[in-house]
């Protein structure tokens, strides 16, 4: 059926990056913030929008993308990191490149890219919005064109990418010869007609995707990129980078493994723990070395991604009730990690933006003086990362293990845990240098921008509003991933 109305949001999203695109080259005079503001607007009628669909029956164009609450669910979450981002560039950019009318279109288009990874039910559709919402990350990391490590970095991120892409594309292409199929749904029945045996071209090609779906959500060992493009990337890109590609990447990841590799869950759910465990030792480890604050959040992000793959693994040794309760867990983990970090990256830029600082930790010395309100925040952010208790990690993490907890993966939850506990002396040695130390180069105390303040303000009340009393969101979580359980075969191994 070809109901071209699902898509009204996206084209909103086109039409605004468009218009936004063309108001930077008719008005090249304009004041370079209201482009920012205007993206934002376009951004919160974009997610406005996509909340007309809560609740309405599941539909599908032609098979290929399902508009249903998992599908809202990341559309209004994509338009709250597109719109702050927008706001966090006004400032941060204005000086920094030439021309912003593609900056702030690529974020949009990047937004409608995100939200077809979530609602594809094909496995060309989804690589196709994986691949609009790469190109446009390729484009922003690099955008700051005078900038030596802007340009490192998205070269990098463009040739670890395209081979990324090709390991994916090969894993799609023997996914399609085992089942003959390319459909999400078609897989599944087409893996589930051999009786239940996994010969060795399914087994690689399950890996290959595997690994084609990891290194988007930079998981280990396909993280290489991460670090060298968080640092290079501009401050506001650093923050999309870090919430859009992990949102975009695990909505892939479950719709996909929750409909199509149901039956074979036995020959891919060791392998999702184990780079689980892998992920979290490596971003939590690496991080310990770290100088460099963006290189730093780089690695506690890859920490960040091994927690969550626990709950791709729990999928493949648990029944039904496990895999909506654990799916549940990690929209509502998602949601505290994208508005944890936002908080972290809205205090940094507003920083470093008055300051002038590089990234390094110890460009952070003696916020509390200069700035206390942003100590606050950054601190609040990294204490919820950590997941101390009354921030948003700790009830997120607590409804994860919790969920995932089988027998057979009582130990990953163990490593995690340890892991956790690594994480915070590397958060505590960037609080201890806002706290202990003087501010260094003279910096006096500043004012906030009343805009910065509100989105700022709004962000630490998110963190402890989930932390305190998270059912209501679980609740929008719960609700969101019904569709995934609702289509296909259940998910008992």
């Amino acid at each position: 059926m070809r109901d071209y109305t699902l898509f009204i949001p996206e084209y909103w999203a086109a039409g605004a990056a468009v218009l936004i695109i063309a108001a930077d080259i008719l008005w090249p005079n304009m004041r370079r913030q209201l482009l920012a503001y205007l993206t934002a607007g376009a951004a919160v009628v974009y997610g406005g929008i996509a909340l007309f669909y809560i609740q309405s029956d599941p539909e599908s164009f032609m098979g290929l993308i399902q508009v249903d609450d998992f599908t809202t669910f990341f559309r209004v979450l994509g338009a709250g990191i597109i719109a702050v981002t927008a706001i966090l560039s006004a400032n941060h950019m204005q000086h920094r490149a030439g021309v912003l009318g593609e900056y702030y279109g690529l974020l949009l288009v990047a937004g409608i890219g995100l939200t077809f990874m979530a609602g594809a039910r094909e496995l060309l559709t989804a690589y196709i919005a994986l691949e609009v919402l790469s190109f446009s990350l390729y484009i922003l990391v690099g955008y700051m064109r005078r900038d030596v490590f802007s340009a490192e970095a998205s070269l990098k991120y463009v040739l670890l990418g395209g081979f990324a892409s090709a390991i994916l594309l090969y894993g799609i292409s023997i996914i399609y010869g085992v089942s003959g199929s390319t459909f999400y749904d078609a897989i599944a029945v087409g893996l589930a007609d051999r009786g239940g045996d996994a010969d060795i071209a399914t087994i690689i090609g399950l890996m290959l995707v595997i690994g084609g779906v990891g290194f988007k959500v930079s998981a280990a060992p396909f993280h290489m990129w991460a670090p060298d493009a968080y640092q290079g990337a501009p401050l506001p890109i650093t923050a999309f980078l870090s919430t859009a590609s992990k949102a975009a990447g695990f909505a892939l990841i479950l719709r996909l493994f929750t409909a199509s590799f149901v039956d074979d869950a036995e020959f891919w759910r060791w392998a999702i723990a184990g780079v689980a465990v892998l992920t979290m030792a490596v971003g939590n480890l690496v991080a310990l070395q770290q100088t460099d604050l963006k290189r730093l959040v780089a690695y506690s992000s890859i920490g960040q991604v091994g927690y969550m793959l626990v709950v791709i693994a729990a999928l493949g040794y648990g029944g039904r009730e496990v895999g909506e309760q654990a799916s549940s867990a990690l929209l509502l983990h998602m949601v505290g990690y994208v508005i944890s970090t936002l908080a972290l990256f809205t205090a940094l830029t507003a920083y470093y933006d008055r300051t002038g600082k590089d990234s390094s930790i110890r460009g952070i010395r003696g916020m509390a003086e200069t700035q206390p309100y942003l100590a606050l925040i950054i601190t609040a952010a990294l204490f919820s990362f950590a997941g101390l208790p009354f921030f948003a990690g700790f009830a997120t993490k607590l409804f994860m293990f919790q969920a995932s907890a089988e027998p057979e993966l009582l130990w990953v939850i163990g490593v995690a845990i340890v892991a956790s506990f690594v994480s915070l002396y590397y958060y505590l040695m960037v609080i201890r240098q806002m706290y202990l130390f003087e501010p260094e180069g003279g910096v006096q105390r500043f004012r906030l921008p009343p805009l910065v303040w509100v989105i700022a303000t709004v962000l630490l009340l998110g963190i402890l509003f989930i932390g305190i009393y998270p059912a209501p969101v679980f609740e929008i979580a719960d609700s969101a991933v019904q569709p995934l359980f609702e289509v296909g075969a259940d998910i008992s191994p």
